[in-house]
């Protein structure tokens, strides 16, 4: 529900602050009075264009605020989308939850905009705004003349959530399964016109025979067999160092043990007892021993190979060779694109499992997709049924007594919003010929219907609230009585501000604002003031008799406010 509307420095409003309840509120006042700029401010937090020439002093920004109170919590989800938090009630008063929509305009034309003090986008505003409040005028009637938007209306009285949403996931999987499939055609046509060179890089892959870790394996065995010669000489070296030469290791140890045995080690004490050289030197010539056998046989077994070499040699070479052909990163690679191309001419040469599986799953969407569209027709044949009977039943005691209205269902291609159709035809006249509502020129007959669709809607567009500026054009008398206890009656479901120049519209209403102008030194401004009870008899009798007030329109006044 709109609680409060504050405007600045808009056209010729200075500085506004108004405050909104419940029900039915109305608004009047003289033509040019400033009504229509109440609506153009308003618009702005709905995502309309700013325009800098509704700036009233150029050396001020204009502003718009509106606050929201008591939202519908099933607009939770909407609003944390897009990364707007909620205001919650506090101890001032308020109740339930509560957004603020705030917009500015510059003297330079820069607009922004602001949902909860949160920066958005004019496409988050209208998104969000949208779900908060309506204004439909004469000129807004066009909307309905859109198929989708008709559509949409009858949706609300088919009771079809469910089977809308079902469909919406059908749908999307239906889709995404195509998409999958178009794209795996074209990859299969496109290669099976490169299915020559397939051929021939499999072929050369085919003859390298790559293994994985293969090329790591031949640089290793490859830096071994290079470097034969060094390492053998290397390793006689050693075995030389460590042999019985004269010099070598296993002598001199050897001969430090005779040596050892010849030494008394118990005259050096106990200490020098449990060191016990002589067996600690017969234990490394041991360990020393076999260090030199396992030496001599690795030299032994050094062969520098010239032919294993060059084989070494060339086999890399191949690698190397394809891994720049090929373009790819690594050696390993060549073995998954070996595959790789084995599988795209297996599935061009119609022996790969991936098309027939993906057509296979496409029929089974499309024919869950046609199931659930029909389900959904169903629901919309009788939603469609259900809006022509209570259009023409809610209309015609507003003077369209001769209405004829029908609500068109017919198949189209499936599509996003299922595989229906649907068109508005209607005749004001007797016997008169259908027309598209699109067709039918806009005036008081086509913003009485309008009017009874939105009450019909009412309790199920789970919309807040709805302002309707001056649908009751064309009306008097009886009708204009009608159409006020319609829109008092839509002020139980959802609040209702109107704009209206018909005294019995205006009777109606739970609360009562008029829209005047005044003047200072400098310039005209447009005011609105919330008429108490006996300033809203006044103003309804002076709609009734014009600008002079008398005894009989106060009565009459009186007599229409009645419950």
């Amino acid at each position: 529900m709109l609680k409060t509307l504050r405007i600045t420095n808009y056209a010729l409003i200075d500085r506004l602050e108004l405050e909104f309840g419940p029900g039915l509120t109305i608004i009047t006042g003289e033509t040019g009075a400033g009504k229509s700029i109440m609506l153009g401010a308003l618009s702005l937090l709905l995502g309309g264009r700013a325009d800098t020439r509704v700036i009233g002093d150029s050396s001020r920004k204009s502003e718009v605020e509106a606050i929201f109170v008591d939202v519908d919590p099933e607009l939770r989800p909407v609003f944390d989308e897009r990364g707007i938090e909620w205001v919650d009630a506090d101890s001032d008063g308020r109740d339930g939850n509560e957004v603020i929509i705030r917009r500015e305009i510059s003297a330079s034309g820069r607009s922004k905009v602001y949902i909860n003090d949160r920066s958005v986008t004019l496409l988050t505003l209208s998104l969000v705004a949208s779900r908060l409040i309506d204004i439909h005028s004469q000129h807004a009637n066009a909307k309905l003349s859109d198929p989708a938007e008709q559509l949409r209306v009858v949706d609300l009285l088919s009771d079809n959530k469910a089977q809308l949403a079902e469909y919406r996931k059908e749908f999307a999987a239906y889709v995404d399964i195509r998409r999958r499939l178009k794209a795996l055609r074209e990859e299969m046509s496109k290669s099976a016109e490169n299915a020559d060179f397939m051929k021939f890089q499999l072929e050369q892959l085919d003859k390298l025979k790559p293994r994985r870790g293969e090329l790591v394996e031949t640089e290793r065995r490859f830096e071994v067999l290079s470097d034969a010669d060094e390492i053998r000489d290397r390793l006689r070296t050693m075995g030389a160092m460590l042999g019985t030469g004269d010099s070598g290791a296993l002598t001199l140890i050897s001969e430090a043990g005779a040596e050892a045995g010849k030494v008394d080690f118990s005259l050096f004490g106990k200490e020098a007892e449990n060191a016990d050289i002589p067996r600690r030197l017969a234990s490394l010539s041991v360990e020393l021993k076999d260090i030199y056998e396992t030496v001599c046989d690795m030299a032994e077994e050094v062969d520098s190979d010239p032919a294993g070499l060059a084989r070494l040699s060339a086999r890399m070479n191949s690698y190397y060779e394809a891994v720049k052909n090929f373009r790819v990163k690594e050696a390993d690679e060549l073995v998954d694109l070996r595959d790789e191309l084995r599988r795209k001419l297996s599935d061009i040469g119609g022996e790969g499992t991936e098309l027939p599986q993906l057509e296979e799953l496409s029929r089974l969407a499309a024919r869950r997709l046609k199931r659930v569209a029909a389900a959904l027709t169903e629901s919309r044949t009788v939603g469609a049924e259900r809006l022509s009977r209570l259009i023409t039943e809610t209309a015609r005691p507003l003077g369209l007594s001769n209405l004829t209205f029908q609500a068109r269902l017919s198949t189209a291609k499936l599509g996003p919003a299922g595989q229906d159709y649907m068109e508005f035809l209607c005749s004001f006249n007797k016997n008169g010929r259908m027309q598209p509502l699109a067709d039918v020129a806009s005036g008081g007959e086509v913003s009485r219907m309008m009017l009874s669709l939105k009450a019909i809607l009412a309790g199920k567009m789970n919309l807040p609230t709805i302002i309707f500026d001056e649908v009751d054009t064309g009306v008097s008398g009886e009708i204009a009585d009608k159409m006020g206890a319609m829109m008092r009656d839509m002020g139980v479901d959802m609040q209702v501000l109107v704009i209206t120049h018909l005294p019995q519209v205006a009777a109606k209403g739970n609360a009562h604002f008029k829209v005047f102008k005044h003047d200072d030194e400098s310039r005209t401004f447009t005011n609105v003031k919330r008429l108490s009870d006996d300033e809203r008899v006044r103003e309804i009798a002076s709609m009734l008799s014009g600008s002079e007030v008398t005894g009989s329109a106060l009565a009459a006044a009186r007599d229409l406010m009645k419950p």
